[in-house]
């Protein structure tokens, strides 16, 4: 759930600030203890200044992207830049772009390279994400309640293999006063979280509304209660943690009369290391040469994250 200031790279703090712009259309360690376990709020506290603290990696991942929505599915290649994030668009419902597609996607890519503007536009977006999203992760100490429910073990893509994931139920504390529109969506949540208690990080939270909750103070809309979502994170190797797998469910309304629907599930899988001070114009060709090994090589989209990482990041020596 780390936030990256530089590009707000996709993570589980990320994922809940996509949700929360989305629907609100903001143009938005050592081994835990059994007293740990005890006092979940502390753990929580512990937990969320890990996340926030780990926005000042400058550590950079490439990964795959499958989108599954109403309108069908896509399928991109993702890197993180320190101009901004890249995606390039390699599938849709299952099948390679048809050269008409590629052409019309290589040139998306390229305008933005061209335009200046417009990629300072995109940079600010999601900064902007990005600061929504510390806020949101800030207040998770104060806006819920928490008790606890339980262990489960880490697995790949949530939390850490082998690490022990300590269960917390949560319900809105009725105390919280959202200090803005932001933080409200908040109020109406509950649901269960699991963390990793060796490195004190967030590996899944899976929330439901429980009543309607509107955004800007129900100027700007509602969303109805019944509501799910699930965000999903893992580690990477060495301490870096990046989201897997992002589940919405919602309906509601907008801007007073506009339907809100969205239903869309997403899995990031095959990250690996990207260079530093990747600039977007490399980051782009960067990918398309992925993409052309990916089409060399179908058996290698389905490397696992730990075949990939353990090949690209050696641990050092004893470790």
């Amino acid at each position: 759930m780390s936030v990256r200031p530089k590009n707000s790279g996709i993570t589980l703090a990320l994922a809940l600030g996509v949700f929360v712009a989305s629907v609100c259309g903001i143009a938005f360690g050592q081994a835990a203890s059994v007293s740990s376990a005890a006092n979940p709020a502390d753990l929580v506290r512990k937990a969320v200044a890990n996340e926030v603290a780990s926005s000042n990696t400058d550590t950079n991942f490439m990964f795959r992207d499958e989108k599954q929505s109403s309108d069908g599915s896509q399928t991109k290649l993702v890197v993180e830049t320190r101009d901004a994030m890249v995606g390039l668009l390699i599938g849709i419902n299952g099948h390679p772009l048809t050269p008409e597609q590629k052409q019309a996607e290589n040139d998306r890519l390229q305008r933005l390279i061209n335009d200046p503007v417009e990629m300072k536009k995109k940079a600010k977006r999601e900064k902007e994400d990005a600061e929504r999203t510390t806020r949101i992760v800030g207040a998770f100490p104060d806006a819920f309640l928490y008790e606890a429910d339980g262990f489960a073990p880490g697995e790949e893509g949530m939390g850490a293999a082998g690490d022990k994931l300590v269960r917390l139920k949560f319900r809105p504390n009725p105390q919280y006063s959202p200090p803005s529109h932001v933080e409200q969506i908040l109020t109406g949540l509950e649901g269960s979280m699991l963390i990793d208690s060796q490195q004190k990080r967030i590996a899944k939270i899976d929330g439901t509304l429980v009543k309607e909750v509107g955004f800007g103070w129900g100027i700007l809309g509602h969303l109805d209660r019944g509501g799910h979502f699930i965000v999903q994170q893992g580690d990477m190797g060495q301490g870096h943690w990046e989201i897997t797998q992002l589940d919405l469910s919602f309906t509601g309304k907008a801007l007073f009369f506009k339907t809100l629907s969205i239903k869309e599930k997403e899995v990031f899988s095959c990250f690996q290391p990207a260079p530093r001070n990747l600039s977007f114009a490399e980051g782009v060709e960067l990918l398309k040469k992925q993409e052309a090994q990916l089409a060399q090589n179908p058996k290698a989209q389905t490397e696992t994250k730990t075949e990939k990482i353990s090949r690209a990041m050696p641990r050092p020596p004893g470790i």
